[in-house]
């Protein structure tokens, strides 16, 4: 086998190849047969803590991180990977200590290890902490787009809503192609109301850009809303489509549907058979349109704070839970059990059945303000 012939850098990069393509089991594989011939080679150990990280197998990524350390203490890629998987093993006093000795060996410089911890940091919900690493990245790389989009997400979660509005701005100006910073800025001008600027922002991106269903309903609603469109018009089928996707395969019966929506007038055959896919999506996709429109109707919060939320009252809820940093990385039932615990210490009862119950009762006792 030529493996058995290989430097332990050659291990380390076939391994790094197969880790950045999402092959993280066939990574590990290389991994170990390149400890196994060189037990003592740091730059594996790393790639062994990373492969495992990315698997979810933390325990065993930490000891990896730390058969690293022992032979390098000062590694930062061991360090910012140490940091990491303590922040995902419930160890913050451990995990920021480490990302902090990283920056003061003086790689404050380093725009990817810097933004690795700061995006670690924010998973986790410490939006401040991870605030001052992107900050840091920005500084040092004022013309990264990536470094001041994290800025303005960052910025957004500590409820500093015109200093994400700048810096996301920001971000798209260096970049006119950074679709994840471009639909975060349509989304907070939607919250603000900012309807037809949120749109203009959405129209600079393509359905496939989103990951996201939310936007893409408020790209729906912002074109049938301000351009009188309706519901089969051409131009939202692509917006249809994408949803279709995210939502996975159709339902047989549904596409039985389709076929015979499809049909033409004496019910022969398809109008045009290589549409008949499409027809399936739409059939299915409006369907769903009107029953959210029935059900789910999008409202608008406003915060005594100043925070606004829109979206359907599960959504709003979900958007006040990741506001809350106490909550961000919890369940909605215990963020609803928190908020009324919080209520009943002011002498306010709140019902936390159902997210309606939640928001209306929480605007009676004068907590929020309901726009519509």
């Amino acid at each position: 086998m030529a493996e058995a012939f290989w430097s332990s850098d050659e291990f380390d990069e076939r391994a790094h190849q197969l880790y950045n393509e999402g092959q993280y089991d066939e990574a590990l594989e290389v991994l170990k047969q390149g400890l196994h011939l060189y037990p003592d080679a740091v730059e594996l150990h790393i790639g062994m803590g990373y492969a495992r990280l990315a698997r979810e197998e933390y325990a065993w990524a930490r000891r990896a991180f730390r058969c690293a350390l022992q032979a390098e203490p000062d590694h930062e890629d061991a360090l910012a990977g140490h940091g990491e998987v303590s922040l995902k093993l419930g160890d913050v006093q451990g995990g920021i200590a480490a990302f902090e000795r990283v920056l003061a060996l003086g790689f404050t410089e380093d725009l990817e290890i810097v933004l690795q911890m700061g995006r670690a940091l924010f998973r986790e919900g410490l939006i401040e902490q991870s605030a001052r690493f992107f900050e840091v990245a920005q500084r040092a790389h004022a013309d990264s787009a990536e470094a001041s989009a994290c800025v303005g997400y960052a910025a957004h979660r500590l409820a500093k809503e015109r200093e994400a509005q700048k810096w996301l701005g920001k971000a798209i100006a260096l970049d006119p192609g950074h679709t994840e910073a471009r639909i975060y800025l349509g989304n907070l001008l939607y919250d603000r109301g900012a309807y037809e600027e949120a749109l203009s922002e959405f129209e600079r991106t393509t359905p496939e850009d989103h990951w996201d269903e939310l936007g893409i309903w408020r790209v729906i609603e912002l074109k049938k809303s301000i351009y009188r469109l309706a519901d089969h018009d051409p131009e939202l089928r692509p917006w249809l489509m994408r949803l279709a996707d995210l939502a996975g395969d159709a339902d047989p019966a549904e596409l039985l549907l389709a076929e015979l929506e499809a049909a033409g007038p004496d019910g022969t055959g398809p109008r045009d058979p290589t549409q008949l896919e499409l027809f399936g999506t739409l059939l299915t996709e409006l369907q769903e349109m009107q029953r959210r429109t029935r059900s789910a109707e999008v409202h608008r919060v406003t915060t005594r704070e100043g925070a606004a939320y829109t979206g359907t009252w599960d959504e709003i809820v979900r958007l006040m839970r990741d506001a809350d940093m106490a909550f961000a990385d919890r369940s909605v039932e215990e963020f609803l059990a928190g908020a009324a615990e919080r209520a009943a210490r002011l002498g306010v009862k709140l019902n936390v059945t159902d997210a309606e119950s939640f928001i209306r009762g929480s605007a009676e006792a004068g907590l929020l303000r309901i726009v519509r």
